[in-house]
């Protein structure tokens, strides 16, 4: 069920790979992009600006949103102030995974 790519199944979750377009118009989940190193990312617009962690509370309640969990099961693990950044999303795995399939 891997077929995004964008997302790797963990025993807590998922681990989820983004990259995310501060200051945009619009909070939007886009969709998937491969990356022209191979990687394959779930890409993200938040209107929040990147500064002092706004734009990544701003991804973590879009995610949370969209895939409906609470806001405490996502957690950034990598990228703080990186545009491509790492989400762990605690819970049932197969069920996040679903939900990420919905989405694209």
């Amino acid at each position: 069920m891997d077929r995004p790519g964008c997302y790797r199944l963990s025993p807590q979750g998922l681990s989820l790979f983004v990259r995310v377009t501060p200051n945009a118009g619009r909070d939007a989940i886009e969709g998937v992009e491969t990356r022209a190193d191979g990687s394959v990312v779930l890409r993200l617009r938040v209107k929040a600006v990147p500064d002092k962690g706004q734009a990544n509370a701003a991804v973590t309640a879009l995610l949370a949103k969209a895939l409906g969990v609470p806001k405490s099961a996502v957690s950034l693990t990598s990228g703080e102030t990186a545009r491509l950044k790492t989400l762990a999303i605690a819970g049932d795995g197969a069920a996040l995974a679903a939900a990420i399939e919905a989405l694209v």
